[in-house]
């Protein structure tokens, strides 16, 4: 599986995945029908995204690096605030019904937050970095004829 990954379009398709599990969770459903293929979604999405934050640390030389890291970084909040709404108390997925929950959560939350950090430590974002000029002053000065 050394294919080529897409990570414009599996993040999108990630955040789709998000959003479906954030509709069915407003809608006035029996939460017992849908359980665990929400689990089984929610791993899902934990290994993709665990899948494409190694192929990123793997390859330093992204051509858009800063672009994919904050793509990333973007899924990885959704992913999180996601996990945030299943485990508030007004949930349809309350630990009283789904015992398991709050561990199920608590270890997919630990992946995310490990995630991100390894992201945000193997780049700096664009705004923080400073543009080296292509040409330095003094050969500038040299090229141009000035002293």
């Amino acid at each position: 599986m050394n294919k080529r990954i897409n990570f414009e379009d599996t993040i999108f398709i990630l955040n789709v995945r998000i959003r479906m599990i954030r509709d069915l969770m407003r809608l006035d459903i029996d939460a017992s029908l849908f359980y665990d293929q929400t689990i089984s979604d929610l791993e899902f999405i934990n290994s993709v995204l665990n899948m494409l934050s190694e192929k990123f640390l793997e390859n330093m030389k992204f051509l858009d690096r800063e672009v994919e890291a904050d793509n990333i970084l973007d899924a990885e909040w959704q992913y999180g605030q996601l996990l945030n709404e299943i485990s508030n108390n007004s949930s349809i997925f309350t630990p009283v019904i789904f015992q398991e929950i709050p561990v199920i959560i608590n270890r997919l939350r630990k992946d995310s937050i490990r995630r991100k950090n390894q992201i945000e430590e193997s780049y700096t974002p664009a705004e923080n970095s400073k543009q080296e000029p292509v040409v330095s002053h003094a050969e500038l000065n040299g090229l141009l004829g000035s002293a």
